[in-house]
């Protein structure tokens, strides 16, 4: 009688499946998230969990020190790409501790109050002439997850460029990332809230994560954003839009079918919507052409007739 190979990872998955089985009984159901998490964590690609081209922070190569250091401040990162003619031209990235040592050094008299002195001059220096920049990691969007998690903890590198088949940029992904894939939402103090999954832009334009509830985006937007029965088998302006469109549209499609309301899609893959733009059409207001009198005086008008 041939017998069935199981593998350990198949039966520690139906295990888990098992809400009673008792070889996980034992589990809490934040450790069996992780565990169901790493099991999957094969099949989930970069592309599954990288930033958006869109979504980069980066500066150029020209730039001087004290505007990396504003850089730094605006965006709250603490790791910045460098490109040079483009995001297609990346050249390797800055951490913002080696910045920060080229406009400090330690003082040496032990009577001073304070440790380090700052060197104002450091900052018009151009970042190229400091010899602060980490060669990039580059790697392809079909790389699984768990490899290139394995290649960055090998490398010690937290950072990688994610390139297209023709070596353009297509995004980004930090070691935070493949972990959140595992963990969950890793929030820090300079994340956003939940508040800013839908922003105003402009007079009538809006940027939404696609994961942004219709409640929230209707409170922003105003009365006039009414989904109406639409939004009667989804919660999100990414779900709402996948219906209008009928499939996952790509990146730079535009998508209508409410009312007064036009949906530009930033970001998405081949599974779903990520980001998108939403554009409020204004009504074109008919307006009727003015009657043009004769104003010269009567006895004139007459004369002319």
């Amino acid at each position: 009688m041939a017998r069935t190979t199981v593998s350990l990872r198949d039966d520690l998955q139906v295990a888990l499946d098992e809400k009673d089985s008792p070889e996980t009984a034992d589990f809490s159901e934040s450790e069996r998230l992780i565990l169901q998490n790493v099991l999957k964590l094969s099949k989930v690609s970069i592309d599954d969990v990288m930033v958006e081209r869109s979504d980069i922070q980066a500066v150029q190569a020209d730039i001087n020190l004290g505007a990396l250091i504003a850089r730094f401040r605006q965006v709250g990162h603490s790791r910045l790409p460098v490109y040079e003619s483009g995001l297609d031209d990346i050249k390797g990235f800055i951490h913002i501790k080696d910045a920060l040592s080229k406009i400090t050094e330690p003082v040496t008299d032990p009577e001073k109050e304070v440790p380090v002195k700052l060197l104002s001059t450091a900052l018009r220096q151009k970042i190229g002439k400091l010899g602060i920049t980490r060669p990039a990691m580059f790697v392809p969007t079909f790389m699984p997850a768990a490899d290139l998690l394995q290649s960055m903890r090998a490398s010690r590198t937290h950072m990688a460029i994610v390139v297209d088949e023709y070596g353009g940029t297509d995004g980004l992904v930090t070691i935070e990332d493949l972990l959140e894939a595992v963990v969950g939402e890793i929030e820090d103090e300079h994340d956003e809230t939940e508040a800013a999954l839908i922003r105003k832009v402009g007079e009538d334009t809006y940027v939404a994560n696609a994961r942004a509830e219709l409640e929230d985006v209707q409170a922003l937007i105003g009365p006039d954003f009414d989904p109406g029965e639409l939004a009667a088998d989804v919660e999100t302006i990414g779900g709402l839009v996948f219906d209008l469109a009928g499939h996952v549209p790509k990146r730079g499609e535009r998508v209508s079918g409410l009312d007064g309301f036009e949906f530009e899609v930033l970001a998405a893959d081949s599974r779903r919507i990520k980001r998108l733009r939403i554009h409020r059409k204004r009504a074109i207001t008919h307006v009727e052409p003015l009657a043009i009198t004769d104003q010269r005086p009567e006895a004139e008008r007459a004369a002319a007739e």
